[in-house]
């Protein structure tokens, strides 16, 4: 799959990046993970300080795929609101996944401060505000519903945008407590602190081919070696839609500019993250050496080539969106890039567990928050490996029941997934 294209900033920011051997024997293993972006390095993070045989394996080098093109804001709040997802999953549902995500977020700075690497993790506050007069309405009800949850955050009148920003929106949403961080590092960070902790790193090692059996998972490599594990996560981020076509998920295009660094950020209160109700939307933060990354614009090119002829028009057209927030802040453009960008068409990361894939899990952090996600999934997901059962599993499978389904979703549930009919119904009711 051809998932990005351009020129990338977050890989000059590593200098001695580590290199790990290719697979050179046969292995057997109790966890192996496929994929060495971040959401595989959460899971090795997770996984390294147990008893565990832990293998990782990624076909290229470590963080060289979706991580390298990654925005990484750091929030709860994704591209549906969350009223959308309370009309589909119920309040209770939505009120256990605003926790997930922010325990994932806490999960993440505490992750930052135990690798070796300075990963930039900061603590930034998000603007996200009315695009048209018609969003203020949902935008109300958003903040209400967040507000019941206890989650801290403000409600800015027009007045209140103008006395802070050099701009003027109707409304929006003063969120708090979000984050920033370099995802790069951070993957780099978790994989050492899972290597240290005696879980085997393979670069250039590509799958080839998989056998399931009675008693876990045959993986065959590029290498010529096979690997026997008796568990396997998946974590290859978009490409794991080629290993299991997952109904769930949809694709668009997306395009993001990072700038020169810039001198001044006076006009630019405690650099706050930037989003908007519009849809395609503009998203916007800084980074630790003062530039500014500026992405969004998403359209429906489904094919690579496609996307990638849009990149100049779209970088151009990026940089003019911000200027018109930012007029005293001058930006040049520094490195761009084009890249297919997941979601879930019900707005909910997903676990994929499937009868044809026995001990397998498929690590599906799709979403604009993306990292938050595969935090949440990652712990889950080792939790029921280390346990033998994670009580939130079962909201994040392919097949969590929508409200206002009769009995008959908890059958579909247990018929379709790995979980038990007992968790089916827990998840159901809940």
């Amino acid at each position: 799959m051809n998932i990005q294209s351009g020129s990338y900033y977050w890989p000059t920011t590593l200098i001695d990046t580590p290199i790990y051997p290719k697979l050179a024997e046969d292995i057997n293993c109790d966890v192996l993970i496929i994929g060495g972006g971040s959401s595989g390095a959460q899971c090795a993070y997770y996984l390294a300080e147990t008893d565990l045989n832990v293998v990782l394996i990624e076909k290229n080098t470590i963080g060289s795929g979706s991580t390298s093109a990654n925005t990484a804001l750091i929030q709860y709040a994704g591209e549906k609101m969350f009223i959308n997802l309370q009309n589909t999953f119920g309040k209770a549902y939505i009120f256990k996944h605003l926790s997930l995500c922010k325990q994932a977020i806490d999960d993440i700075e505490k992750a930052a401060a135990q690798i070796k690497r300075d990963c930039s993790f900061i603590r930034r506050d998000t603007l996200y505000f009315a695009s048209h007069h018609e969003d203020v309405e949902n935008l109300k009800k958003e903040y209400q519903l967040l507000k019941e949850a206890q989650f801290p955050l403000q409600f800015l009148s027009r007045e209140d945008i103008a006395s802070i920003y050099p701009f003027s929106k109707e409304a929006a949403i003063y969120f708090q407590n979000d984050a920033e961080i370099n995802p790069f590092i951070f993957t780099h960070g978790l994989i050492e602190f899972a290597n240290n902790h005696d879980a085997k790193v393979y670069e250039q090692t590509k799958m080839t081919g998989h056998a399931y059996h009675e008693d876990g998972v045959t993986i065959y490599t590029d290498t010529k070696q096979k690997i026997h594990a008796k568990k396997v996560i998946y974590c290859a981020g978009y490409e794991n839609v080629e290993l299991k076509n997952e109904k769930q998920a949809s694709f668009v295009s997306t395009y993001t500019v990072t700038t020169e660094p810039v001198n001044d950020f006076s006009t630019w209160p405690n650099r706050t993250l930037i989003w908007e109700t519009a849809r395609p939307y503009l998203y916007i933060r800084t980074t630790a050496n003062n530039r500014v990354i500026i992405g969004g614009l998403d359209d429906n090119a489904i094919y690579a080539e496609d996307r990638d002829n849009k990149l100049i028009h779209k970088k151009d057209k990026l940089i003019q969106e911000f200027n018109k927030l930012f007029p005293d802040i001058p930006v040049k453009p520094a490195y761009y890039l084009a890249a297919h960008y997941g979601g879930t068409r019900d707005g909910l990361p997903i676990i994929g567990q499937y009868k044809e894939a026995p001990h397998s899990y498929f690590l599906y952090g799709y979403g604009d928050n993306g990292m938050v996600y595969s935090q949440l999934l990652a712990r889950i997901i080792s939790e029921d490996i280390i346990t033998g059962e994670s009580a939130n599993l079962p909201y994040y499978l392919q097949h969590r029941p929508k409200k206002k389904r009769n009995i008959t979703c908890c059958l579909c549930i247990f018929i379709n997934t790995t979980i038990s009919l007992r968790e089916a119904i827990v998840v159901y009711f809940s």
